[in-house]
């Protein structure tokens, strides 16, 4: 990959519909069994009309895009932050871009979304060459 600039665009990354084996498959591989995801009943005592997909799904989507886009070696920092829910039928839709370059690396903002509704947001700092 060539040297990123500011303005530089992921190619968009999309993600669903989410189904309840997105959701199975996930919880098998991380070993995160909470019935809040797993369990319609108890994800509707907590306020939500069924199961949810856990933050570590849609983070690994957005990390996914990220070293998708620029290399898994150039990745020196990727955090996120969790906006809302991510629910069953959802599609996720992740974008990146370089806001920033400087001292051979870039900093990139990233942000997941169902339609117009943020899920999460994530930030990243690469090198840049």
């Amino acid at each position: 990959m060539s040297a990123l600039a500011v303005g530089d665009r992921a190619p968009q990354r999309s993600f669903g519909p989410l189904t309840r084996v997105d959701i199975a498959r996930f919880a098998g591989a991380g070993g995160d069994f909470n019935p809040l995801h797993l369990d319609d009943e108890v994800a509707r005592a907590a306020g939500f009309p069924a199961v949810i997909a856990m933050g570590q799904l849609q983070a690994g989507v957005m990390a996914g895009a990220l070293s998708d886009w620029v290399g898994t070696d150039r990745v020196r920092r990727f955090e996120v932050r969790y906006a809302s829910p991510f629910a069953l039928g959802e599609t996720l839709v992740v974008d990146a871009q370089v806001v920033a370059v400087g001292d051979g690396l870039a900093e990139i903002e990233l942000s997941g979304r169902v339609v117009e509704r943020i899920v999460i947001t994530g930030a990243a700092v690469v090198a840049a060459d």
